[in-house]
């Protein structure tokens, strides 16, 4: 079995999780090996290449998914759309397409670029934050999918979620992270406090409405 990782920060509480929930040292590697960008993910997703992923929310339409996703609710700091020449960010279809419903234009950024231009102090859109204040709704980024083992990654979402606020990210992390990225261990710890998982009621319509503009 093969799970594509996501190698973001935003991630970062999930693949900690995913250290002590799974026991076997072979998809550990593969997790490792098939890491990558969002819009890459998607494209090994739809070929079957993986098993499960976290899948951009505009590739997740008609997939089989869980519960657990990636959401903020208002801004989220690492999706900004910054002055310049309108350009696309070749690692995520969900945020081109969101600036585009949102008819934001601009240099399109996302991930940990983002992240570390917005501590920087750069003048940008958070595509996050003008979604909430038109729709009034968080946004969903990514969902959990999968193209087979169910009943595993149902399970995985399930206890996921459900340990999430037990799990403490140790310090050693944090600042590996932070030399990875050029972004200190306290902004990190912030970062993350826009982020949650759990798609609930508002989510899901969130997810629906967005699907449909």
């Amino acid at each position: 079995m093969i799970f594509a990782k996501i190698d973001y920060l935003n991630l970062l509480p999930f693949h900690i999780f995913l250290k002590r929930y799974i026991k076997s040292t072979q998809l550990k590697k593969s997790i490792e090996y098939k890491k990558s960008y969002p819009s890459k993910i998607n494209r090994d997703f739809k070929r079957r290449r993986v098993n499960g992923a976290f899948i951009s929310s505009i590739a997740s339409k008609n997939c089989k998914c869980s519960d657990a996703g990636i959401i903020a609710n208002g801004e989220v700091l690492s999706v900004l759309v910054f002055e310049g020449e309108n350009s696309n960010d070749i690692e995520s279809e969900t945020s081109n397409a969101l600036a585009k419903i949102l008819n934001i234009r601009g240099e399109i950024v996302i991930g940990d670029r983002a992240l570390k231009r917005y501590y920087n102090q750069e003048r940008a859109i958070d595509l996050s934050l003008e979604w909430k204040k038109k729709y009034n709704l968080p946004f969903v980024f990514a969902r959990l999918c999968y193209n087979s083992n169910p009943t595993f990654f149902k399970n995985l979402a399930k206890k996921f979620l459900y340990k999430k606020r037990s799990i403490k990210i140790p310090q050693y992390i944090l600042k590996s992270y932070a030399k990875k990225t050029n972004i200190s261990p306290k902004n990190i710890a912030y970062y993350l406090t826009k982020i949650y998982y759990h798609l609930e009621y508002k989510e899901k319509l969130a997810l629906k409405k967005f699907l449909i503009l």
